[in-house]
């Protein structure tokens, strides 16, 4: 029994130790919520000016990196998302595509395609019997592969040969004018659209109707280019996949005409495109402003220059023969020395003007003069060359 008052004792002893020990955590721990508090003031304070520093930081600070947004990227690159305006090309794309010749620099190019115009019209009434309205939609600049890639198919495509230019040039029909020939020349009626078949390749009639509209079209081309230089556009083949219908390399780059062709409520498009290496040969007729410029050339001054020649004074000289000797006896020539030319009284000798024959003459004798007679005058345009070469 004395064991557990002891025990007693000293448990209650440990309890008020325990007690006196919390106490003061329980003061201090109040003193720490406190301090707790201010600490998480001052973060939340220091938090605002460190998100304020890292905006700056990234606005105005010299090593930030500022990302696009993609309105910036689009307009950095050219791209630009209205698909109305395809002439706007700016950025990297502007810088691609310097490399391509604008038809702006062939002025004349306007003036044959607007006869072209007005000449299909003409020619496609007579064609169809119906109100044919051709209209011109744009001259573009386009590298020959992107073209390939944008034919939207089903479509034919007409490869034909320029003749005089040695090259070759496209004519493309777009479905919907293929269907809306063969519809009017097959009496289809009026007032109803033509009926498009998908999935199947365009039979023999379709296509031979076709073709006798490319042909048409390709003789008003040729009538259009006529007043600036002869050229026969004659059609090579007839291609429905742009795979088979390269004329020119990927890069090249091309002249695009696009077409539009209206019969009341049916229609289509026509493109023809011509590369610039078949521009090439009559491209300083192409730069002429307007038909029939001279470039420079001076008809007064022409005349002037022409007549000045005819009463220009030349000297020429009658050789009876050429002679060849060593030098050593050509230094020892002395006065009374005899040199026998292998000419007779009868033969011809040469009137040269420098080293240029200019005709042919007997020698004789008139009066006490010796006389030369021409017998045969200038006879070639080479030697014509050489005299105005050497004056």
């Amino acid at each position: 029994m004395s064991g557990d008052p002891d025990q007693e004792a000293m448990m209650a002893e440990w309890e008020a130790e325990a007690g006196e020990k919390t106490a003061p955590a329980e003061s201090s721990g109040g003193a720490t919520g406190d301090d707790d508090a201010f600490a998480a003031e001052w973060e939340a304070m220091v938090g605002d000016d460190s998100a304020d520093t890292a905006i700056d930081a990234t606005a105005e600070g010299p090593g930030s990196e500022r990302i696009l947004n993609q309105d910036e990227i689009d307009n950095l690159l050219g791209f630009d998302g209205s698909e109305g305006d395809d002439n706007s090309d700016s950025g990297i794309r502007a810088i691609i595509d310097s490399g391509l010749v604008s038809y702006e620099r062939l002025p004349m190019l306007e003036i044959v395609f607007d006869r072209l115009v007005r000449m299909m019209t003409t020619s496609l009434r007579n064609f169809t019997s119906d109100n044919v309205e051709v209209s011109l939609d744009n001259i573009s600049s386009i590298r020959f592969g992107d073209y390939l890639n944008s034919i939207p198919l089903p479509a034919i495509l007409a490869v034909f040969r320029a003749e005089q230019l040695d090259n070759y040039g496209l004519l493309t029909v777009d479905s919907n004018l293929i269907y809306s020939i063969v519809d009017v020349l097959l009496g289809g009626h009026r007032g109803t659209a033509a009926m498009r078949v998908e999935g199947r390749p365009y039979t023999t009639i379709e296509r031979q109707l076709v073709q006798k509209m490319i042909k048409v079209v390709l003789e008003d081309a040729q009538r259009a280019f006529a007043p600036l230089t002869k050229v026969d556009f004659t059609l090579d083949r007839i291609e429905t996949n742009p795979r088979f219908a390269a004329i020119a390399r990927s890069a090249n780059a091309a002249i695009l005409v696009r077409l539009r062709i209206d019969m009341e409520d049916r229609g289509g498009r026509i493109e023809l495109m011509l590369p610039y290496s078949t521009l090439e040969p009559i491209r300083k007729l192409l730069l002429q402003q307007f038909m029939g410029e001279k470039f420079g050339r001076d008809n007064i001054w022409e005349s002037h220059l022409a007549s000045q020649l005819w009463t220009t004074a030349i000297d020429v000289q009658a050789v009876l023969d050429d002679y060849q000797a060593p030098l050593s006896t050509v230094m020892n020539l002395k006065v009374g020395d005899t040199i026998m030319l292998n000419v007779t009284p009868d033969s011809d000798i040469s009137i040269r003007c420098g080293e240029v024959p200019v005709a042919t003459a007997k020698i004789g004798r008139k009066g006490h003069n010796v006389a030369v007679r021409v017998t045969k005058p200038l006879v070639n345009s080479h030697t014509a060359k050489q005299l105005l070469g050497k004056s």
